[in-house]
C-alpha cells in the first residue's frame, strides 16, 4: 500500500542502518549490485584489492561486486573510515551494504602489492589518520604531499590561514576554540587539502599506475564522546561530514578522469584497538628503531617460484660445467684439435 511504499523509500533515502559501507562513486565497469548482502570488515581489504584488479588470497564470495573487464581498472581507490556514526545521510551514492563485524582493518597489503608492482612510477599511496597524526606514505609522488598536514598542531595552523574550510563551512553550534570541534574541523580541512594537491599535480592521476587513498576520521567520535550524540553540536558536525564527502567523493572522481572507486565506511565503534607505528613521510626502509628484534621481513609468495628457478638454474649449470670438463680431460688433441692436428701429418711423413 501507499504506507509501506512511502516508509521504504525513507528507508532508502536514509541509508542503511547499523555500520554500513557506502560506495560514494564507481566507475560503469566496476559493478557494483544493490542488495541486502552484508560484508565483514575483515573483508574491506579484499574488496578494494578486488575493485583495483589485485588477485586475493581467499576468494570473496560475496554477490555485491561482480567481476569486471580483465583490462579495465579504475586509476584510483579512496576508502574514508569514520568513526563514531553508524551511518551518514549521503545525497547520492552507488550502493550501500550493512557492515558486519566490524572489526578494524588496514590496507597495509594492497598498498604493498600496488608499491610492488609499480615501484617505477609514480603510486600515490597515503594512509593517513589525522586524530593519530598517523601517517603512512610509500613511493616516488611522498614529495607532492610534503607540504600536507600532518599533526594537530600543523592542522590547526592551516584552519587559521587564508583557505581554509573556517570561511566556508557553517559552523552554526560548532566552535573554533574547543578541542573536539577542532578535531573534526582539522580532519574536514584534511579533506580539502589533499583534493587541492591532486588538482596542482594532475599527472599523479593521469599516470598508469593506480592510487590508494586510506583515511581514517574520528572527529565525529570525539563529540560524540564530548557532547553527546543529541547535541547540537554532533548533528552539525554529520550534516557537515555527509555534504564534504560527497564533495571530496565527486572531486576525487572528476580529477581521475571518472575512473576512481570511493568508499566510506561508517563505524560506531571497532570492537577491538586498532595498534600501529607511524611512519615519516619520506621514510623508505624500516629502521632499527622500528625494528628492534631483527625480525625476518614478510614472506612473499613469489618466494618459492623465485627458489626454483635459481636452485635448477644452478644445477643445470653444474653439470654442464661437469660435463665440459670431462669432455676436456678426455680429449685427443691429434684428432679432436684443430691446433694439434698439424702434428699427425709430420708423424706420418716421418
Amino acid at each position: 500500500d501507499h504506507a509501506s511504499v512511502l516508509f521504504l523509500s525513507k528507508l532508502v533515502c536514509a541509508g542503511v542502518h547499523g555500520d554500513s559501507v557506502t560506495v560514494l562513486q564507481a566507475p560503469e565497469f566496476v559493478s557494483f549490485q544493490k542488495g541486502e548482502w552484508p560484508i565483514s570488515g575483515e573483508k574491506i581489504p579484499d574488496l578494494v584489492a578486488l575493485t583495483m584488479g589485485f588477485s586475493v588470497q581467499e576468494d570473496l564470495s560475496w554477490p555485491g561486486l561482480q567481476a569486471g573487464p580483465l583490462f579495465q581498472r579504475p586509476r584510483a581507490n579512496v576508502l574514508v573510515v569514520v568513526r563514531g556514526v553508524d551511518s551518514l545521510a549521503l545525497p547520492q551514492s552507488v550502493a550501500s551494504y550493512q557492515l558486519e563485524n566490524p572489526v578494524p582493518f588496514t590496507l597495509d597489503s594492497v598498498a604493498e602489492t600496488v608499491h610492488s608492482l609499480f615501484a617505477e612510477d609514480t603510486p600515490v599511496v597515503l594512509q593517513l589518520a589525522p586524530s593519530e597524526e598517523r601517517l603512512y606514505m610509500l613511493g616516488k609522488a611522498n614529495a607532492v604531499f610534503e607540504d600536507l598536514p600532518v599533526t594537530l598542531q600543523q592542522i590547526r595552523a592551516r584552519l587559521s590561514q587564508d583557505g581554509s574550510v573556517l570561511a566556508s563551512l557553517p559552523l552554526n553550534s560548532l566552535s573554533r576554540n574547543a578541542e573536539a570541534d577542532l578535531l573534526f574541523l582539522s580532519e574536514v580541512q584534511v579533506l580539502h587539502d589533499i583534493t587541492a594537491l591532486l588538482q596542482r599535480h594532475r599527472h599523479l592521476a593521469k599516470d598508469h599506475s593506480p592510487d590508494l587513498y586510506s583515511l581514517e576520521l574520528s572527529g565525529l567520535e570525539e563529540l560524540s564522546r564530548r557532547y553527546g550524540q543529541d547535541s547540537p553540536q554532533y548533528r552539525d558536525a554529520t550534516a557537515i561530514l555527509a555534504s564534504v564527502l560527497q564533495k571530496f567523493g565527486e572531486d576525487v572522481y572528476g580529477l581521475y578522469g571518472n575512473s576512481a572507486v570511493v568508499e566510506v565506511v561508517t563505524v560506531k565503534s571497532f570492537e577491538t584497538p586498532l595498534t600501529r607505528k607511524s611512519r615519516s613521510i619520506l621514510q623508505s626502509s624500516q629502521s632499527n628503531a622500528d625494528n628492534p628484534y631483527n625480525l625476518a621481513y614478510k614472506y612473499n609468495f613469489n618466494y618459492s617460484v623465485i627458489f626454483n628457478i635459481v636452485l635448477w638454474l644452478m644445477i643445470a649449470l653444474a653439470l654442464a660445467v661437469i660435463a665440459i670438463a670431462y669432455n676436456l680431460w678426455n680429449m685427443d688433441p691429434g684428432y679432436d684439435s684443430i691446433i694439434y692436428r698439424m702434428t699427425n701429418q709430420k708423424i706420418r711423413m716421418d
